[in-house]
This record gives C-alpha cells, sequence and structure tokens, in this order.
C-alpha cells in the first residue's frame, strides 16, 4: 500500500518490502493547443501523482492513469518511464492507477482524469520522462553514497547500476530502500534522443501475454462472493419509460433473484447471466412512449436537409464570404449525408457495483474516473472519494466508455440502489442491449459550395454542416461551445488548412433530435473530412489538376500536411499507371489527407469496382506525422486497426431508427468488415522530433474519403451518402 505524497518539499516514501515509491509535482504539460484548467500555470491542478514503483524484488511498476483499451497505452507509458530510468524492458510492469483527479489528473482535460481524445501519450511524455529521470537520479545517488564514490562516475543499463573502477553492481531493488531516503532533485537532466534505447525502438506490448493467456482482468472476468448478475429491459425508444410490468413468469425462471424497476427500465438479477437473461425473455413491460423520440433517419435528414437552405452559426470566416461566390467563373455545388454510427466494441457495455454501506466499489474498464465518480457519488450521497473504482482491461471502447453522462455506469449503480443489495452486481449489456443503447456517432449533413475562377483556382468556399452538438449539456460544454458552435461538430471543417482566401463554415444544431450521441472514434473529423476531401477533389476534377498537385499548392503554409502528403503519395506510387484489372474491372487511386489531435495523417487508397458495382478496397498506403514516434509498432498497429475501424463504416455502418426505434441489432444488421475485405495496408511513419501526439484517432478520418477519390477515378461517380452502397457503382 503506498503512501500520497502531497508536496515535494515534503515527501513520503514507503520503505522495507514495498522497496521505493515514488511520487512527484511535476511541470504542467499538454499537447498543442489542448484545453488545460486555468489554474494549471499555478500548480493548482497538479497535485503529486505517484507514477512508479520500484520493490525490492527488482520489480518496476509503472503506474498508469490512461485506460488500457487495446491501444497500447501501457506499452507507450512504460517505455516513456523506463527509457529515463534504464530499465530493462523485462522487469517493467504495468498497473491501472485508482480513481483520484488529484493525482491522475490528465493534463490535456484540465482537472479531471480519463482516456481519450488520443491524449495519452502527449500529455504523459514529460511527466513520465521526468518521473523516470528524478527516480534513476535517487538511485545513482543512493549507490554513490554505499560506495563512496562520484555519481558522475556511476552508470545505469538494464535495470543495473554499475561503478566500473570498482566493479560494483547493484540492482534497482537492491537500492531501492537507500533510494528512498535519498532527497528529490530539484532538475534533472533529460536524455538526448540520439541515447534513447526504448523509444523508437521494438519493444513487446506489455498486455499481450496477459491477453494470450487469459490472465488480463476485463469486467466480465470479475467474479465475487455473492455476486449476482443483471440484464435490463430498456425502452425501445429513446426518452420511453416503464408504465407496468409484470415479472411473474420471470420470477419463476431457475436462477433468478430479483426483478426491479430503475429508471431507464427494469433490471433482472440472476445468479448468472444467462439465467438473467431467460428472465428478461419473459418478462412482459407495457412502456410509456408519450415523450419518447419517435422520427426515423430519413424525416432527421428532411429536417437537416431544409435547414441546410438556411445560413447557420459561423464558425469561421475569412474574406468576403457569401459575396465572393457571386461573379466566379464556374460554381460548383454538393452535399452529404452521414449515418448515427455505433462504436461496437468487441466488449459490449458492463460494470460492476457494491455498496458496502459508507461507499462504493466499481470494476469497471474504466475511462472516465472523474465524470463516473462524482456522477455515482451523487447518486449514493457519497463524497467522490468513496467511490472507488478499480480500473480494469477494456475490449475497446472508441469513446463509447467515456459516456459524458455515465450513462451504462449509473444503470449499474441504480441497480444495486433499487434491489436495496449489499451484494455486488455484475450489470451485462448484451450486444443487442450495446446497439440499440444510444450515444452514436451524430447524423450529419453537409451542404458545399464552391467558387472556381477562370484559370481554375478556388476563389471561395462555403461549408453548411446541420448535426446534433455531443458537448452541448456535457461537462465539458463551456469550453468546446463558443457562441453556439460545438467544436466537435465542427473540426476538420472550421480547422480546413487549405488556403482559400474566401472560406465560410457555418453550422446549424437542431434542438428537437434527441437521439443520444457521443463522440466516436476521431469524433467531427469522421464526417468533415470526407465531405472537404472528396470535394476538393471534385473541384480539382472540375478545374482539371492533379488531386496531390492541388493539394500541395494550397498547403504551402502547412509543412507537416504536406509532409505526409508527398511521403504517402511517393510511397503509393502517386502518378504511375494502376495494373489494369480483369475484363469488367474498374480500377482507381484516391488520396486524402487531414489533421486531427494534432497529428497528420495522408492516406493513398487503391480500389477495384466490378460490373454489378461491388467494390474492393485494394491497398491502402497511410503516411503519418504524430511526433515522436514512441513505440513505432504500436504506431503501426493504430494505423492498421484504423484502417479497418473506416472502411467497417465505410462499406456497411449505418444505424437507422424507424418511428424511433433502432433497426440494428447483432453484428449481423451492423457488420464489422470482414478479413477477406481487409486491404493491403502499408504504414510510414514520419521521423520527427516534436514532442509526440495523438494516434489512436487520427488515421481513421482521411480513409473513406481517400476509398471514396479512389471511386470517383475509377468510375466518375462522386458518393456523397455512407455507407457506400454498390447500386450507385453499376457500370
Amino acid at each position: 500500500m503506498t503512501q500520497t505524497i502531497h508536496n515535494l518539499s515534503r515527501r513520503h516514501f514507503l520503505q522495507g518490502s514495498a522497496g521505493l515509491t515514488l511520487g512527484l509535482t511535476l511541470p504542467a504539460f499538454a499537447a498543442k493547443g489542448a484545453k488545460t484548467a486555468a489554474a494549471a500555470g499555478t500548480g493548482a491542478s497538479f497535485e503529486p501523482t505517484p507514477f512508479l514503483r520500484i520493490g525490492a524484488d527488482n520489480s518496476v511498476t509503472v503506474i498508469s492513469k490512461h485506460l488500457e483499451m487495446g491501444q497500447g497505452t501501457y506499452t507507450g507509458l512504460a517505455t516513456i518511464v523506463a527509457e529515463e530510468l534504464d530499465a530493462a524492458w523485462s522487469q517493467v510492469r504495468v498497473d491501472g492507477a485508482p480513481a483520484d483527479a488529484k493525482r491522475y489528473n490528465n493534463l490535456a482535460f484540465g482537472p479531471m482524469q480519463g482516456t481519450g481524445g488520443s491524449t495519452a501519450m502527449a500529455n504523459s511524455w514529460e511527466q513520465l520522462r521526468q518521473t523516470g529521470a528524478v527516480a534513476r537520479a535517487m538511485l545513482v545517488a543512493a549507490a554513490a553514497k554505499r560506495w563512496n564514490v562520484p555519481a558522475a562516475e556511476i552508470s545505469v543499463r538494464d535495470g543495473v547500476v554499475s561503478h566500473a573502477a570498482s566493479k560494483r553492481t547493484a540492482t534497482f531493488g537492491e537500492l531501492a530502500d537507500a533510494a528512498a531516503a535519498e532527497a528529490v532533485p530539484a532538475t534533472v537532466a533529460l536524455k538526448d534522443p540520439k541515447d534513447f534505447r526504448l523509444v523508437g525502438k521494438h519493444a513487446p506490448r506489455k498486455d499481450s501475454f496477459a491477453k494470450t493467456n487469459g490472465t488480463a482482468q476485463f469486467t466480465q472476468d470479475v467474479h465475487l462472493p455473492g455476486m449476482l448478475v443483471a440484464v435490463v429491459a430498456h425502452p425501445p425508444r429513446f426518452g420511453g419509460k416503464v408504465k407496468s410490468f409484470d415479472a411473474s413468469k420471470t420470477k419463476a425462471i431457475k436462477g433468478v433473484v430479483d426483478v426491479v424497476a430503475i429508471p431507464n427500465g427494469v433490471a433482472v438479477l440472476a445468479k448468472d447471466t444467462w439465467s438473467a437473461k431467460k428472465g428478461r425473455d419473459a418478462l412482459s413491460v407495457e412502456w410509456d412512449d408519450s415523450a419518447a423520440f419517435k422520427l426515423g433517419s430519413e424525416e432527421i435528414f428532411a429536417r437537416y436537409h431544409e435547414l441546410a437552405q438556411t445560413p447557420g452559426l459561423i464558425a469561421r470566416k475569412e474574406g468576403e464570404g457569401d459575396a465572393a461566390l457571386a461573379g466566379a467563373a464556374k460554381i460548383v455545388k454538393a452535399s452529404y449525408d452521414f449515418p448515427y454510427l455505433a462504436h461496437a466494441a468487441m466488449e459490449p457495455m458492463n460494470c460492476v457495483v457494491q455498496f458496502t454501506g459508507d461507499s462504493l466499489e466499481v470494476w469497471n474498464g474504466e475511462q472516465f474516473q472523474t465524470v463516473d465518480q462524482a456522477n455515482l457519488a451523487a447518486m449514493f450521497g457519497l463524497p467522490p472519494e468513496k467511490v472507488n473504482i478499480h480500473m480494469l482491461y477494456a475490449g475497446g471502447s472508441f469513446g463509447r466508455r467515456a459516456c459524458k453522462d455515465s450513462d451504462y455506469v449509473k444503470e449499474a449503480a441504480a441497480i444495486v440502489k433499487a434491489a436495496g443489495t449489499r451484494a455486488p452486481v455484475k450489470m451485462v449489456w448484451l450486444r443487442e442491449d450495446d446497439t440499440k443503447g444510444g450515444y452514436y456517432r451524430p447524423q450529419f449533413h453537409h451542404a458545399m459550395e464552391a467558387a472556381l475562377n477562370a484559370d481554375g483556382s478556388i476563389r471561395a468556399w462555403r461549408h453548411r454542416l446541420v448535426g446534433q452538438s455531443i458537448a452541448k449539456g456535457s461537462p465539458f460544454e463551456a469550453f468546446m461551445i463558443k457562441d453556439g458552435v460545438d467544436g466537435l461538430s465542427v473540426e476538420g471543417a472550421a480547422t480546413l488548412p487549405y488556403g482559400i482566401p474566401n472560406l465560410q463554415v457555418e453550422l446549424h444544431t437542431p434542438s428537437d433530435i434527441t437521439v443520444p450521441v457521443l463522440w466516436w472514434r476521431s469524433v467531427g473529423s469522421t464526417h468533415t473530412a470526407y465531405s472537404t476531401e472528396t470535394f476538393l477533389d471534385r473541384l480539382a476534377a472540375e478545374s482539371k489538376q492533379d488531386p496531390v498537385a492541388l493539394r500541395l499548392k494550397l498547403l504551402d503554409k502547412h509543412p507537416r500536411h504536406a509532409g505526409v502528403l508527398r511521403l504517402a503519395a511517393e510511397k503509393a506510387g502517386w502518378g504511375t499507371p494502376l495494373a489494369k484489372g480483369k475484363p469488367g474491372e474498374r480500377r482507381g487511386r484516391g488520396v486524402a489527407v487531414h489533421e486531427s489531435f494534432h497529428s497528420y495523417v495522408a492516406q493513398v487508397a487503391e480500389v477495384t469496382v466490378q460490373a454489378d458495382g461491388s467494390l474492393r478496397v485494394d491497398r491502402v498506403v497511410t503516411a503519418v506525422d504524430c511526433g515522436v514516434a514512441i513505440n513505432p509498432d504500436v504506431i503501426r498497429a493504430q494505423v492498421e486497426g484504423s484502417v479497418g475501424f473506416a472502411l467497417s463504416a465505410a462499406l456497411h455502418g449505418e444505424i437507422t431508427l424507424k418511428d424511433g426505434v433502432v433497426e440494428q441489432g447483432n453484428f449481423g444488421e451492423y457488420a464489422p468488415i470482414r478479413i477477406n475485405e481487409m486491404p493491403k495496408t502499408e504504414v510510414y511513419i514520419v521521423p520527427s522530433a516534436e514532442k509526440p501526439t495523438g494516434i489512436g484517432e487520427p488515421a481513421v478520418p482521411p480513409v473513406a474519403p481517400a476509398v471514396a477519390n479512389a471511386i470517383a477515378a475509377a468510375t466518375g461517380k462522386w458518393l456523397t451518402r455512407l455507407p457506400f452502397r454498390s447500386d450507385e457503382l453499376k457500370a
């Protein structure tokens, strides 16, 4: 058990068998452009935070404040610490941090703990380098005293502290207690990047072995004495309520223990998941839909199309705006429709909650500790510190577990409260519950209009977006919404990097559409990158310009955009003819470039379209600039996964509503791509000395537009509604 360190001058180290536990007050750091608390400069948001524990058994444990949900966070954070510490990779392990924003604040979010926005490496880079370097200095100081030699003569490598002249050595574990007694140095020298031995090199992932031998602990693996399993019957429409229910048949099923009404449904508690599921199947519920949302997807689009005919709130305006559209040699227009999308993580939502009487224990693939802690504390009338959240592995998320309303976590707690039980309760959502459970990527409509001069140059660009706000009503509304414009809705559009003299971006946010929405992997860029990059290709075609050449001309003030674009084009063989397909096949190559989460990604896609309209994506070449590449293998894996994720949405992804009811349930109706649909994927990482930026999300946005542009090159057809439909591509 470690002791919290409250300030740098009054530090405490646990001694004895536990070895050295290091906590530091470290410099505030946030990725360029990140929102930080106003108090960050005073240190008020950065109380001492323990990130490292060195045991007498020579173990080096990195405490991760970020969730590991498959994205490689544990490996990346451990690499940063181990590099500056000069630990042996084999002795390093990672533990998830408890919920405590005072110690585990996400520096990119302000005074809160959470994982998201591709911030894990960016907000931890300097913090954890300092942690490793300070720990190393203290170990060296302890060895110097023990051996009575100058600290400057001591070296550290692979977890061994050495003095070459006297040939003395000691492991970290042997020095841990002595190091704990050393003063924390006020400043330390960080490594020159040329001396890195782990950063930028291959290092096996820290979570792989446990995930392959079955010892990794996910929420579904939690089994506690006396634990009950709960499955919930939810209203078929958003905003629906329970009018009445009959549980007589449910209670007759073996294994069912209780049936309780909760604010958003009826929960069946049983001794196991299958019994709870059978109990729910037997439940009879009458729903009150008087206040429920009842529109269908096409009705929503009709409303959006109508709004798009009128000016919206200004998100960006440069030059003359609308006036510049008049008198142009040519006007080009296009409109785009994007559906709701589910997150569809491999592990559906689940959570274990136990109320002890004076505290709440929670086990979960926890992504939003501070938000969930506060919401649960309010439910039970507890101080937040009495809500103890145990962060487990999560089987994916893509933003879903970072719910601004703590929906599924609060649901688990509501079951415990309604049942009045002190037994632990594991709430389980089945796949259908997850798909129909709401909190989707918002449905959006985009209306685009551009004016071309006689020489083909772009005179003006107007982009009008219509869709729901994610930030509205969330804890982040105050700094995400400015002058009525949700930055999440227009990111990628309002931040368009191209040098267009007259540019205007507008937004409509309808308040009468109440389908629950949430950030979905790469958020607003998932739709803005598509509309902007395909529309730009359309303008290139209208003016008979090469798409890469046009982009480079417009990116003269954005060298990192241009850098990835050149690299991707070079590696893809842009400008060289594609191999001819079989008779009846049409082949094409397309490009897209986009910045999100302060990382830059360009992609070139190659496609083959059959005469019947069926589509095959043959190859995707990606160039990425995400600053210092901490773990190149993890970066490649994230890009490859992003390609598959983005193609799933582009080729198949669509959540539709009919009379307010979600029509999709399991993967049969909401399908990810299959392995035979996965293209050949190549990833090229731009060498960089810039601070690390995000990689979990930035490779998603350019995939679909690159593919769409390749389709247009092959067929001459511009696809303006997602997902792609083969009937639009028939020869």
